[in-house]
């Protein structure tokens, strides 16, 4: 039998601070063999980065292993010196965070942060470590390798930074690559570039890989084999295939059930969201800690423990932690219900004609050459009644610009703008309180929304009197109804925001947009920071307001299967311009711009059989300071026809209200 690189034994973790002591992991086993890669998955405080940590020990002061061992070839971590700790990490164990920033040094350049690992790890030559710092560099695909040794963090993309981080923890050609939500805030074609290159890193150097994300479409897309985390407890682990074909235990098939389908039609089913949250005290019930949430859960079967991991229908390769197992794996789940979103056919709310946003930086007293940024240019769409008007495209394409044009966050565009015929010019500021309030936004950070020093019905109340004008009983009464209508529990009101779950805090952060009965709702990524299963929650909210209601919403998001679940109409922005726009049906089938396939192709899909995407976009988008005479795409397109893309703006393909703008006769 292959000895594992990395091994947990019966491992419990407890974290010791002035409220007692909390039990962080709760006796997990996994092992992870040469060369495999295993996925660890499970909402927020299910303890995979606590996994991480231990690892690398790298525990926090306060937390310690009270059980179990946590073995790296054969030797036990918890046994080991700090100087034999040192040698080890970045030789033989090498860890990637979520956020690049946190493992560069922003004063250091990436060159010699590349050339500390081999001269930390008895390299003596600094020409040497330079020259396996470019390779390094060639190796994970950054143009210019050597222009790069010069620049620091800060002059590099949030996808650049992540591929150095990856050239760091590489360089020494390490047994094992700890990986904690390495893609997590990137677009999604940075998201699939990274994943394909840790995929041929990991065949080339044969390192194993231990993947934490709450991504199930990345884990499919990378893993061998997947380990689901509750509550400090692993209810089941097997093969990728196994887990996400045939989920045997009930929060497995919860977070699965919960994901939007980029391959199911808008209106094929509602979300099905997890009941209820994970509570502390749920962490130490002797029996099964999802009973509270589970639909499945009986009576005094369940609530006794401990109970073990056993073998799924015989496969002993295949495992789930449930007290009814045998039900189980014979029992299916109930039939998605048919959504209540229109489709989008109610009379035009919002018109943008020609919509542009240009704007001036440098010079002043920093001195410095003054440049246009061409953040919007030519936008034309509609978005309307009881509808979905979702804007997609990577960071730097325009949306968020959009939506803070439409919103009144930021002033100075031309073009035409209208809601309901009213003419939407200039900042929030300088709209009379009316067109303030017929125009509210959602924000991805509902704490950006919510004042934390005030309580949620201090939040809700102040927007009524202000926009609509109530006294202060007729704010309290109307409040409790928001609070009802997003449904969060009255007694939530005296509370403030950090006393809130994420998911109830972005509730609270709808209703506040709610407030002022709006026509015309702005979600600009609301769910992105969300877990998976909060996520649909707020997904549901927001088809049901729509579809009990007049309103329309603009939805901006770079998850494209979360478009498809709730869009009408759709808007493909790239470098502040629309590149393809038609209704959501039309769009994601064929024929498509350049562009929409290559976002299509990158969207991870939890899928065990999906195959590599046929697209992966290089390069990184120009520069908005840049003037682009022909195709804003020209520079990235897989299908370039020649000169003529970066010589002469395209021409929009025009089917029936399906718009795209490129060279390719479709």
């Amino acid at each position: 039998m292959v000895e594992p690189i990395l091994a947990f034994e019966g491992v419990s973790i407890e974290h010791r601070g002035r409220r007692g002591v909390n039990r962080i992991l709760d006796d997990v086993s996994l092992s992870i063999a040469p060369g495999e890669a295993l996925g660890l998955v499970g909402e927020s405080g299910c303890g995979k980065s606590t996994v991480a940590l231990g690892a690398m020990r790298y525990l926090p002061a306060g937390m310690r292993v009270t059980t179990g061992r946590i073995r790296f070839e054969g030797r036990d971590l918890a046994t080991m010196d700090e100087p034999s700790l040192q040698q080890l990490r970045g030789s033989r164990l090498a860890m990637v965070y979520q956020d690049p920033m946190s493992s560069l040094n922003p004063v250091m350049t990436i060159g010699r942060q590349l050339m500390e690992v081999p001269l930390l790890h008895g390299e003596r030559d600094e020409d040497r470590a330079r020259g396996r710092a470019v390779a390094m560099l060639h190796e994970v695909r950054l143009p210019d390798a050597e222009a790069m040794l010069a620049r620091y963090p800060h002059q590099l993309s949030g996808g650049q930074q992540q591929r150095v981080v990856i050239a760091m923890a590489l360089m020494a050609e390490p047994a094992l690559l700890v990986m904690d939500e390495p893609t997590t805030g990137l677009d999604v074609t940075i998201e699939a570039a990274i994943l394909e290159l840790v995929r041929e890193l990991r065949a080339k150097f044969g390192t194993a890989i231990l993947f934490i994300s709450h991504n199930l479409g990345t884990v499919a897309r990378l893993c061998d084999r997947v380990g689901v985390l509750y509550a400090g407890r692993l209810v089941e682990t097997g093969s990728v295939r196994d887990v996400f074909r045939a989920p045997a235990h009930p929060y497995t098939r919860g977070l699965l059930a919960a994901l939007p389908d980029l391959d199911r039609a808008h209106g094929a089913g509602r979300l099905a969201p997890i009941a209820g949250t994970l509570r502390a005290e749920d962490r130490a019930r002797p029996g099964c800690a999802f009973e509270p949430r589970c639909g499945f859960a009986e009576a005094g079967v369940c609530g006794r423990g401990p109970i073990a991991l056993a073998p799924v229908a015989g496969d002993d390769a295949h495992r789930a932690r449930c007290a009814r197992l045998a039900a189980l794996t014979t029992a299916s789940d109930e039939a998605a219900t048919p959504t209540a979103n229109s489709n989008g056919d109610g009379p035009v709310l919002l018109e943008a004609r020609g919509l542009t946003k240009w704007y001036q930086v440098g010079g002043g007293l920093m001195g410095g050459e003054r440049r246009t940024v061409r953040a919007l240019t030519e936008v034309d769409v509609e978005a309307r009644r009881r509808g979905t008007l979702a804007i997609v495209g990577e960071s730097g394409s325009g949306k968020s610009t959009f939506a803070r044009v439409v919103a009144g966050l930021v002033g100075g565009a031309s073009g035409t703008l209208r809601v309901d015929g009213a003419a939407l010019e200039g900042g929030v500021d300088a709209r009379p309180r009316e067109l303030v309030r017929r125009v509210q936004m959602v924000f991805q950070n509902p704490d950006s929304t919510l004042n934390p020093s005030h309580s949620v019905g201090f939040a809700l109340q102040r927007p009524l009197r202000v926009l609509r004008g109530l006294s202060a009983d007729q704010a309290a009464v109307e409040a409790r109804a928001l609070m009802a209508r997003v449904q969060l529990p009255a007694e939530l009101m005296d509370r403030r925001p950090s006393q809130l779950s994420g998911g109830q805090r972005q509730r609270v952060a709808i209703a506040r947009a709610l407030a002022g009965n709006p026509d015309l709702l702005i979600a600009d990524e609301p769910v992105s920071a969300l877990d998976v299963s909060v996520q649909a929650a707020i997904v549901n909210l927001l088809g049901d307001l729509l579809a009990g209601s007049e309103m329309g919403l603009v939805l901006i998001s770079h998850d494209l299967a979360l478009v498809r679940h709730m869009a009408d109409w759709v808007a493909v922005m790239y470098l502040g311009r629309v590149v393809e726009y038609g209704p959501a049906a039309q769009v994601f089938a064929p024929p498509y711009h350049p562009y929409t396939e290559a976002l299509l192709a990158a969207a991870p899909r939890p899928d065990p059989d999906a195959a590599a995407p046929a697209v992966v976009l290089t390069g990184a988008m120009p520069s908005p300071t840049v003037e682009i005479k022909g195709c804003v795409f020209a520079s990235r397109c897989p299908r370039k026809l020649g000169d003529i893309c970066d010589r002469e703006k395209p021409p929009e393909r025009i089917h029936g209200p399906h718009r795209i703008a490129c060279h390719i006769e479709m």
